[in-house]
C-alpha cells in the first residue's frame, strides 16, 4: 500500500502526485514550502517516498537511489492509488519528476493524470553537460510544466534553452535559482519569492489543464 503525505484543502482544485530527489525524503523544507504554497492556491498535494527511501526512514540501511528506470513500477503504483475526482498531475523535485517523466505518457494515454510537473528537472549530473537525460524529453506528449533555477548545475538557463525539447514542455525559470529554486544573496532575488511564483506557475498550469480536460 502506498503512504501519502497529504495537505492541502478537503475539495481541491486539481492534486499534485509528487516524489522526492534522489537524497532525501518527502518531508524536506523544500517540499513542504511548495506543498504549502499550493495549499494556498487550492492544490492538494500527495507526497509518498520510493521503498528505497522509506527503508531510511525507518531504521533500514542507507542504500544509493536505484537507476530511475527501476522505480517506474512504483511510481505507477502510486498514481493508481491517488484518489480521483479531480485532475491529477504527477511530478516531483529532481529524481522524482525525472521517474514521473518516464511514465507519463502511459499515464496520459490512459486518462489517469492531467500532465507532469517537475521541480528542477535532472538535465545531466552536476559538472557533466554531456550526460543528457532528455531522450524521452524531445517527443513526450503529456503537458508538462518544468520549474527551473537558472544556474541550476543540473541543467541552467544556458544550457536548456539549448535542448531540443518537446512543444508539449513549458518552462517557467526561478531568478537566479540553484537546484531548490534559491537565488543567491545579491541577486536580488528572494527563495519565498522563487517558490511562490513556482507555485503560481503550477496554479495557472493546473487550471489551464482543468479547462483543457
Amino acid at each position: 500500500m502506498v503512504e501519502f503525505l497529504t495537505s492541502g484543502p478537503t475539495s481541491p482544485s486539481a492534486r499534485f502526485l509528487c516524489a522526492h530527489g534522489a537524497g532525501a525524503g518527502m518531508t524536506t523544507p523544500f517540499l513542504a514550502a511548495i506543498a504549502a504554497a499550493l495549499t494556498e492556491r487550492g492544490i492538494a498535494t500527495l507526497r509518498f517516498e520510493f521503498a528505497y527511501m522509506a527503508g531510511r526512514r525507518a531504521g533500514g540501511a542507507k542504500k544509493p537511489p536505484p537507476r530511475a528506470e527501476r522505480l517506474i513500477d512504483e511510481y505507477v503504483a502510486a498514481a493508481r492509488a491517488a484518489p480521483k475526482g479531480v485532475p491529477l498531475l504527477i511530478g516531483g523535485k529532481s529524481m522524482g519528476g525525472r521517474v514521473a517523466s518516464l511514465v507519463a505518457d502511459r499515464l496520459c494515454g490512459e486518462g489517469l493524470i492531467a500532465g507532469l510537473i517537475c521541480l528542477g528537472y535532472p538535465f545531466h549530473p552536476p559538472h557533466k553537460p554531456a550526460q543528457l537525460r532528455t531522450a524521452h524529453l524531445k517527443d513526450l506528449a503529456c503537458p508538462t510544466l518544468i520549474v527551473q533555477g537558472e544556474r541550476d548545475p543540473f541543467g541552467n538557463r544556458g544550457e536548456v534553452e539549448g535542448y531540443a525539447l518537446s512543444g508539449v514542455i513549458r518552462l517557467t525559470w526561478a531568478p537566479d535559482g540553484d537546484h531548490d529554486l534559491g537565488p543567491r544573496g545579491a541577486s536580488g532575488h528572494t527563495r519565498r519569492g522563487n517558490l511562490a511564483a513556482a507555485a503560481d506557475a503550477i496554479a495557472v498550469f493546473a487550471k489551464e489543464i482543468g479547462q483543457r480536460d
